[in-house]
């Protein structure tokens, strides 16, 4: 039952989106609603934020604007997504480990004046489709810049978790010192019996 009124919620939202014209001032915040309730309504998982994907995001939408890559044709994202791994300045402003980034990908779409119904149509009505209706992708971070709007999924995996560089570094060291721990604790009860 509960699922049924989210449906129709979704419904109703998607609606709103796509025979709504008007330029949101929260375009990520009405982007990541959009996406999350097309996702229900496909019976898929929502996405959930992560800090970090988000910094990677913001990072990545000031790049294309700082580097003036035109929006030429905004109805078309075909062949902009990278892998995250082609990112590394990013990557390391945003204190990511490199190695929990394999499984991401940045989807980067332009759309002038941030127009909602643009927006959630280049994500759910282009190539990028596959992306967003693969469920394997559960974290998301969103950042724009002017024109352009960047989106980053992930999986929930240990290559695609997006951990602080210092958390992996911690829990690599700090997972090997439980067992040196462990075997040190029992070499002095060895020793002293």
């Amino acid at each position: 039952m509960v699922s049924l009124k989210l449906s129709h919620f979704c419904l109703v939202v998607l609606a709103i989106f796509l025979l709504s014209h008007q330029v949101h001032c929260n375009d990520e915040k009405d982007l990541f609603q959009g996406l999350n309730c097309y996702r229900t309504i496909m019976n898929l998982p929502p996405f959930s934020k992560q800090k970090l994907a988000g910094c990677l995001a913001e990072k990545l939408a000031d790049e294309i604007v700082d580097d003036d890559k035109p929006c030429k044709n905004p109805s078309s994202s075909r062949g902009n997504e990278t892998r995250l791994s082609d990112h590394p300045k990013a990557i390391s402003m945003c204190n990511i480990d490199v190695n929990t980034t394999t499984d991401a990908i940045v989807l980067p779409v332009c759309v002038p004046d941030m127009v909602q119904t643009l927006l959630l149509t280049n994500y759910t009505r282009t190539h990028y489709s596959k992306y967003i209706n693969d469920s394997s992708f559960t974290i998301i971070g969103m950042g724009s810049e002017d024109d352009w709007m960047v989106v980053i999924l992930s999986k929930n995996t240990s290559t695609g978790s997006l951990a602080n560089g210092a958390y992996s570094w911690v829990n690599t060291k700090v997972g090997l010192g439980h067992y040196m721990v462990a075997l040190l604790l029992g070499l002095v009860l060895c020793l002293l019996q």
